[in-house]
């Protein structure tokens, strides 16, 4: 009997750390939604409101962090559940920084509504790339909550579309400054918010990746979409 509650008590500790990574998953691809609208309305509250939210993401990975830590030294976790607290331990770092990308849009966003020149139409150019890097952002986290690797290969290839427009973007801002240099200035600023989103693109993927090691035990950091493929089907 003893045994059997501690089995359970030991399951609700893992239950537990993992609810606060899907909360602090939805708090930060809140985060993103809010500032990008924030960036392409021109809306200084909801900047605001991201920027605060930003103490809220460090916080719980602060207490994921010590909770993962308390669970590996009370209870020795080995074989799924070592792999389960690994994965959360890297994933509430990639869920920080994509929280700080989101930061660093709304205070641009903040920055640029109390300018007096009107910068939203060159901004809603990369909310293309932007709601591609959210839907990353959200696979990766249904994935998690799923134990389900199977949508990893496609995030990798929204990945590569994320880029792929962010260096389309570089191109196009480029011909702007050639053709027009009054609009280095703007140019600039627009080049420093599609970075941040191609950015959160690559810290989704991360995540995504992560699953496949919770679920397969393999690492598919670093490789070929093609050979990632190949690997999870194994």
């Amino acid at each position: 009997m003893q045994s059997e509650h501690i089995s359970k008590q030991y399951d609700a500790d893992l239950e537990a750390v993992r609810a606060k990574v899907l909360e602090m998953g939805s708090l930060v691809e809140q985060q993103m939604v809010d500032a990008m609208e924030a960036l392409t309305k021109s809306n200084p509250t909801l900047a605001k409101s991201v920027i605060k939210k930003d103490s809220q993401v460090n916080a719980l990975e602060v207490q994921i962090d010590e909770d993962c830590s308390r669970i590996i030294a009370r209870r020795q976790p080995a074989a799924s559940d070592l792999r389960m607290v690994l994965m959360m331990i890297k994933s509430i770092t990639d869920l920080e920084r994509i929280g700080d990308e989101a930061a660093k849009i709304a205070r641009f966003a903040l920055k640029s509504s109390e300018s007096e020149r009107k910068l939203t139409p060159r901004f809603v150019e990369i909310k293309a790339m932007a709601n591609t890097a959210r839907d990353m952002l959200h696979m990766a986290l249904d994935a998690f909550a799923r134990s389900d690797a199977s949508k990893v290969v496609e995030i990798a290839h929204m990945d590569e579309e994320v880029d792929e427009q962010y260096q389309a973007a570089i191109r196009q801002l480029i011909t702007f400054m050639l053709e027009d240099p009054r609009t280095i200035s703007i140019s600039l600023e627009v080049l420093f918010i599609a970075k941040a989103v191609e950015r959160i693109g690559d810290h989704a993927k991360n995540i995504s990746e992560n699953v496949v090691y919770m679920v397969q035990g393999k690492d598919v950091r670093h490789i070929s979409v093609e050979d990632m493929q190949s690997q999870i089907a194994e």
